[in-house]
């Protein structure tokens, strides 16, 4: 990922489901859109979690519907993040990608994982789906956050063992905030 100003820096959700989330997302969000044509999701896949190697094919109309999934995931993790009840109409959208065949990994002879070829968008985004649900449903739910600093939307798991991460990334909003916080001190012991 990248600053306001351009600076790069990495920002680790957590989880493939949230990798998502970092291409757009609804309302306000949609300015931030990076899923324009289907050549942009295949990109966006290759740079994900998944293992290297997948031959994706995306039509325009599977890239539609994952935008529509990301949207609703969006908001189903900020819900998550802060404690709210997911609503029913969201968690329908993600069931319904979920119920769809996924992608099918494989072993290639030499012990690495591959994939089945042919891969289409509604495989990828059902295993996105499937992703969101093992995560909204297993031991790091309540470790679904959004990122501490006044100013970032950014929503992980935290998989730290302490389970104490606040911000997306402590080199970006981390420092930024706790620069911020240090002279908000100064300034209120200097007046």
């Amino acid at each position: 990922m990248h600053t306001h100003d351009g600076r790069p820096y990495r920002f680790d959700p957590g989880a493939l489901c949230l990798e998502l989330l970092t291409t757009g997302g609804p309302g306000a969000f949609a300015r931030y859109e990076t899923l324009h044509t289907p050549a942009d999701l295949v990109a966006w896949a290759g740079r994900s979690r998944l293992p290297q190697g997948l031959d994706l094919r995306v039509t325009d109309a599977e890239l539609a519907r994952v935008r529509d999934v990301r949207d609703a995931l969006f908001l189903l993790t900020a819900d998550r993040a802060h404690g709210r009840p997911l609503r029913a109409d969201l968690v329908a959208r993600l069931n319904e990608a979920a119920a769809r065949p996924s992608l099918v990994s494989r072993l290639a002879p030499d012990g690495t994982r591959g994939w089945a070829p042919g891969a289409s968008g509604a495989q990828l985004l059902s295993t996105v789906a499937r992703d969101a649900i093992d995560l909204f449903s297993g031991p790091y739910a309540d470790r679904v956050r959004e990122c501490g600093a006044h100013d970032c939307y950014l929503l992980f798991v935290d998989t730290s063992r302490p389970g104490r991460r606040r911000w997306c990334a402590m080199e970006h909003c981390g420092n930024r905030e706790k620069v911020r916080a240090h002279r908000a001190r100064a300034q209120d012991s200097a007046g």
